[in-house]
């Protein structure tokens, strides 16, 4: 036992003689990533965060809630939901944010490809994007993205494009205070706070018009029952849940802020929020330390064992 830990200390010993002997260089590796990482930290461009956070939103009086429970079971019978789903609608708004063809119709409707997709950096002082000359040519405004299966240069792809907006776009929700936050990432922070501003009053209105769409059908529905039931009892019920059904139109159309309130709006960001450039030059440098000796270990006991 005491021979096991003579001959560790022994081990111990040689390894920091090695390290000692070769300090100059360790110092040099470690120097060489440090310069390589400061390098790379001051390269990468600024990005900054718009930030908003919006609760959901509540649509109808306690009085239309309180008709839409009386009716809830007798529409049910009739093939229509007029039930209370607010946190069910916040949810389902929440999963189209994120969506591919949501954001594909964001970006269209917005025209926004260029500054989603081919940016590259930020000039404070004229407040303009710069762009990648090997994706776009600012000058004659042509794409030159090379398609990964054909090998034509274009457009990116749909695809490509709700990568590129989604590695930028982040939507989460607070469990416990049911609030949602959504930030959107640009080089440029007044793109930051502008694509956020829209892109919250784009989900407002597409729910709004889904609702729409949705009361529309259900009224059309309800009308062709009406012509086909000879009971008066039954027509006088379709009748009530019509105009239940009227009432949610109203309201929707009524509601700019149909799917999310806004509690605290985007501001446009002062300060930036990636890259971390002194985390950077640490890792780096720690690195290169750690890949010296590692590689200096290595040449020695290679070559003692030869």
């Amino acid at each position: 036992m005491k021979e096991t830990q003579f001959e560790d200390e022994i081990d111990l010993r040689e390894i920091f003689q090695v390290f000692w002997l070769n300090r100059i260089k360790i110092i040099s590796v470690t120097a060489v990533f440090a310069l390589v990482s400061v390098i790379y930290a001051l390269s990468v461009p600024n990005q900054y965060k718009a930030e908003m956070l919006l609760a959901p939103a509540q649509s109808g009086s306690d009085d239309l809630s309180g008709i839409s429970k009386q009716l809830s079971g007798l529409a049910s019978l009739a093939g229509v939901g007029i039930g209370d789903n607010n946190s069910t609608e916040g949810q389902i708004a929440q999963e189209v944010m994120k969506s591919w063809s949501f954001i594909e119709g964001f970006i269209s409707k917005n025209n926004i490809a260029v500054e989603v997709y081919a940016a590259e950096g930020w000039e404070r002082s004229t407040d303009k994007l710069k762009f990648d000359d090997d994706l776009y040519d600012v000058a004659s405004k042509k794409w030159l993205v090379e398609d990964k299966n054909t090998g034509e240069i274009g457009p990116p792809s749909s695809w490509e494009l709700f990568e590129a907006f989604s590695e930028r776009l982040s939507v989460s929700e607070d469990l416990t205070s049911g609030l949602v936050s959504l930030t959107i990432e640009h080089y440029s922070p007044n793109i930051a706070k502008l694509w956020s501003d829209l892109y919250l009053a784009a989900i407002n209105e597409h729910m709004q018009q889904r609702e729409i769409i949705k009361v529309n059908n259900n009224i059309n529905y309800l009308n062709d029952q009406i012509e086909q039931t000879s009971i008066s009892e039954t027509k006088e019920i379709l009748f009530k849940i019509i105009e239940e059904q009227l009432k949610n139109k109203m309201l929707a159309e009524a509601s700019p802020e149909f799917a999310f309130v806004v509690v605290s709006p985007s501001m446009i960001p002062d300060e930036k929020s990636q890259p971390q450039r002194a985390l950077i030059c640490i890792l780096g440098t720690l690195l290169g330390g750690l890949l010296s000796l590692l590689l200096v270990s290595v040449m020695h006991y290679t070559g003692k064992s030869k």
